[in-house]
């Protein structure tokens, strides 16, 4: 079969062409493993294609919910665009009654019962009720027969003569003001994803926002000055999102309306962005990260101001999900106008935070299944070069193949993502067995390892075994074993927070390690000798060997050899030409020494055979 016409090249075609999967399934394919490889690999990209669409609808919606001013055209933008998200047969949207102490409905799409559009939900009664009373959200595959909720004969009328099964309801919720809730429901039992529950709620969030900003519009007319700086910068945020923005431009575009410093910093308290004189130090040792604001933030879930170092901050969050924080300092006194700047500034930021980080988990997944195929030897070489291509690496490079370990403060999630980002163009990073891998292009992979640890510093104590360099193409499996035997001797040695491969520990990774490697040990240091000697006849390995067993004399070495001393003489200028001129050298000597030992015990030999050094 040409090449050309094989299953793999034939669906590699189909995916750059952009085929969908029901095409992709029909290629013939004997061994089934390229065709099911493509599926996979078509299944991530149109996952990734559909957080993309989801991300531009919301910030779309953003755009038009800025735009609308009647309180009524809100409201069924809200549900419509709900519907349309999240793919549900209905969606519906309950105010709060402050003077009645319930939740009445609002707005439809989809609904067809005139009974279900005027139900009222009393605080704690039913899925609304519970989530208007706590909240926090809720929802189920099948409500009627859900015991988690208290029923009431008035809901459960309702709801049934609508069809409804599957219900999920968020709380929209802005600061401490609770406006109402938004539902989104199937008239089959289909069960909501938790990605589906965190889209519902991101579209919560900004329609809580929009819904009580058009209450307080006449509020917001007495000050024009603000509302129009407000505008600007929701507007701002938006167009930056739709731009392909990120969190950069995010920060500095807060930071030049309100005049001063932004940091962003992620879950783990690193520094993710920064605009401005932000004082940001190495999250190890305090910074913003421990701050009273940042602190008081995250207690409170609202924008709080610490007047000590005049500092605001924010949490960025999505429901259930903290994402980070927002802090601001050198800008005075927040106004009202200002304050909503900054609001809007976190839920844009959470917006692209949350699609970052569902994009980045899904190319991780991509990424990781090649590292853990190649470590562990599985799947076909030519598939495996074409997905390792299709990472932008090249297969037939050498590799240094990294193993990370780090402290148990530093989650296995931020070690992975720092060794993606510092590993470098032309690598990939993974995870195998429990534990973080890297592939990086390099001939030394004693530097290699080194580098690597030094970049991940900043997390902690991350030490970094490597072997190789082996092509991607080539026997990896033994080389990952290699690497994971050496940094379980960096652990064992007292070495943690260090990088390096088997060859520069020498013994010590060869005593240390789980599963020694001693032919190899001994053709690292024995290698350029055996295979002179194979290629010459000659008794370089011999000479060396008595040479040590004399004491370093090569006048009693030529005796034992039965040669003149010229002769040994001329060997070991050979054995230096072939070793380099160190190998004397105290270290040097004794690795040389341990290898002769471990290839004469290899080969049988007793060591009471060994002849005794020659004083």
């Amino acid at each position: 079969m040409d090449a050309d016409d094989s299953p793999a090249m034939t669906l590699l075609r189909l995916l750059a062409e952009g085929a969908p999967a029901s095409e992709l399934g029909g290629v013939t394919d004997p061994g089934g493993e390229a065709r099911e490889l493509a599926l996979r690999v078509r299944a991530a990209f149109d996952s990734r294609r559909r957080r993309e669409a989801e991300l531009t609808a919301l910030v779309e919606t953003a755009r038009d919910l800025a735009a609308l001013r009647d309180p009524s055209g809100i409201l069924e933008a809200i549900v419509r665009r709900a519907r349309t998200l999240l793919g549900t047969d209905v969606s519906y949207l309950t105010l709060y009654d402050p003077a009645a102490g319930d939740t009445f409905m609002r707005a439809t799409d989809g609904s067809v019962s005139v009974e279900f559009q005027t139900v009222r939900l009393s605080l704690g009664d039913g899925l609304g009720g519970l989530v208007a009373s706590t909240h926090k959200p809720y929802w189920s595959a099948d409500y009627l027969h859900d015991q988690r909720f208290q029923h009431t004969g008035t809901i459960d009328s309702a709801v049934g003569d609508e069809g409804l099964v599957s219900i999920c309801g968020t709380p929209l919720v802005v600061e401490d003001q609770f406006v109402g809730v938004l539902f989104a429901a199937n008239r089959s039992p289909r069960p909501f994803s938790p990605d589906q529950v965190a889209l519902l709620g991101s579209l919560a969030a900004l329609a809580a926002v929009s819904i009580v900003q058009t209450r307080t519009a006449d509020e917001v007319r007495r000050h024009t000055a603000g509302v129009e700086r407000a505008a600007a910068a929701h507007d701002r945020f938006a167009e930056l999102v739709l731009a392909g923005g990120g969190v950069d431009d995010i920060t500095k575009a807060l930071g030049d309306l309100l005049g001063g410093w932004v940091a962003l910093l992620g879950s783990e308290g690193e520094c993710l962005s920064t605009h401005g004189a932000a004082p940001v130090d190495d999250p190890r040792s305090g910074g913003l990260s421990a701050s009273p604001a940042v602190s008081m933030t995250y207690s409170s879930g609202r924008l709080a101001h610490d007047p000590d170092s005049d500092q605001w901050a924010i949490g960025v969050k999505a429901p259930q999900t903290p994402l980070g924080a927002l802090v601001l300092g050198g800008v005075g006194v927040l106004d009202d106008a200002d304050r909503r700047t900054v609001e809007r500034a976190a839920v844009v930021t959470a917006l692209v935070l949350l699609f970052e980080r569902t994009a980045a988990e899904a190319e991780q997944r991509v990424r990781t299944d090649l590292v853990s195929d190649l470590v562990s030897g599985r799947g076909d070489p030519q598939s495996l070069a074409a997905r390792a291509r299709t990472e932008g690496v090249d297969p037939a490079a050498r590799h240094a193949v990294l193993v990370a370990d780090a402290d148990d403060q530093v989650p296995r999630r931020t070690l992975l993502l720092a060794a993606h980002a510092a590993a470098g163009p032309g690598s990939v990073v993974g995870e195998h067995d429990g534990r973080v891998v890297a592939l990086v292009p390099s001939l030394d992979a004693q530097q290699a390892a080194v580098e690597l640890a030094r970049r991940l510093a900043r997390l902690g104590r991350v030490s970094v075994g490597a072997a190789g360099p082996v092509t991607l193409t080539g026997d990896v499996p033994p080389v990952w074993a290699e690497a994971v035997r050496t940094v379980q001797a960096l652990g064992s040695l007292g070495l943690a927070g260090q990088g390096a491969s088997a060859a520069h520990l020498g013994f010590a990774g060869l005593v240390v390690g789980s599963a020694p490697d001693v032919d190899g040990y001994v053709h690292t240091h024995l290698g350029p000798l055996l295979d002179y000697d194979s290629r010459r006849g000659s008794e370089l390995v011999k000479t060396l060997q008595t040479y040590f067993d004399a004491g370093g004399s090569p006048r009693h070495a030529a005796t034992e050899l039965h040669v003149h001393v010229n002769t040994v003489s001329q060997r070991l200028e050979r054995i230096s030409a072939l070793l380099g001129p160190s190998w004397q050298h105290p270290d040097t000597a004794l690795e040389l020494q341990l290898a002769l030992r471990l290839r004469r015990l290899s080969a049988g030999a007793s060591p009471a055979t060994s002849r005794p050094r020659q004083r």
